[in-house]
């Protein structure tokens, strides 16, 4: 399972949000690059980079720092965060970007995601749905998880038929940032229902059991942020869980 260090940007700051509210905001520091070098050095071969900013506005807002932080440093790059065009997927690929994580739109717009999709290949995009649920349904956030969409999280999903897509990451919103574990019953039923995609785990993380636990029901990767952070525990110790 690959471990995904996270940094949320918002204006150049490394910052986090709890249950993905705005107005919620932990700040860490102001070295984004540096975060980022320390990661790699740590033994990281991806990082996970969302444009904070960029969610909220509904377009691209630091996708240029984005871009000199992949030019700079050697580690493999996951990002996404106001991606709303396919000139903004292609900038951020063109910028030295491994994955470009397309959030709003795969839910609201599944049409030309899907173009994206072939034109850029399911190696190159990830789908990233935030739900707000109850256990009983989950309907997908969006628009920096400020609106809710008008179809359930399986109606999302069925609109990329297998062979369609590859990756999928599902931040639980209610966990995003609280350090109270991943919804582990969540991830179970998506990876029961579509086991075609490379699930990866978000929000929640608050220990080292909870990647374990992650890797359990068949997560292939885990967005790791506020503990990390807060020092619950080490990357180095993180990654060497998450192997199998």
């Amino acid at each position: 399972m690959i471990v995904y260090p996270a940094i949320d940007l918002r204006g150049g700051a490394c910052v986090r949000l709890m249950h993905g509210r705005f107005d919620a905001v932990t700040r860490y520091d102001d070295q984004p690059a540096a975060r980022l070098a320390a990661f790699r050095t740590a033994g990281a071969d991806w990082a996970h980079i969302v444009d904070l900013d960029g969610a909220e506005a509904g377009r691209a807002v630091q996708h240029a720092l984005i871009g000199e932080l992949a030019a700079a440093i050697d580690i493999r790059i996951q990002s996404g965060g106001g991606v709303r065009s396919a000139d903004d997927v292609q900038r951020l690929l063109d910028a030295g970007v491994s994955r470009v994580v397309v959030g709003s739109l795969a839910v609201s717009d599944p049409e030309t995601v899907a173009g994206w999709l072939k034109r850029f290949t399911p190696d190159c995009i990830t789908l990233a749905v935030d739900v707000k649920g109850d256990g009983a349904s989950y309907i997908p956030a969006l628009r920096g998880w400020t609106e809710a969409a008008d179809v359930d999280l399986w109606t999302a999903l069925d609109r990329y038929p297998p062979g369609s897509a590859k990756h999928l990451l599902v931040t639980d919103v209610g966990r995003d940032g609280a350090l109270t574990g991943p919804n582990l019953d969540l991830l179970a039923e998506i990876r029961q229902r579509r086991p075609d995609l490379r699930l990866q785990a978000s929000g929640g993380v608050a220990d080292l059991s909870d990647l374990t636990g992650a890797r359990s029901v068949g997560a292939s990767g885990a967005i790791v942020g506020r503990a990390l952070y807060e020092g619950r525990f080490t990357l180095q110790q993180a990654l060497e869980t998450a192997r199998p």
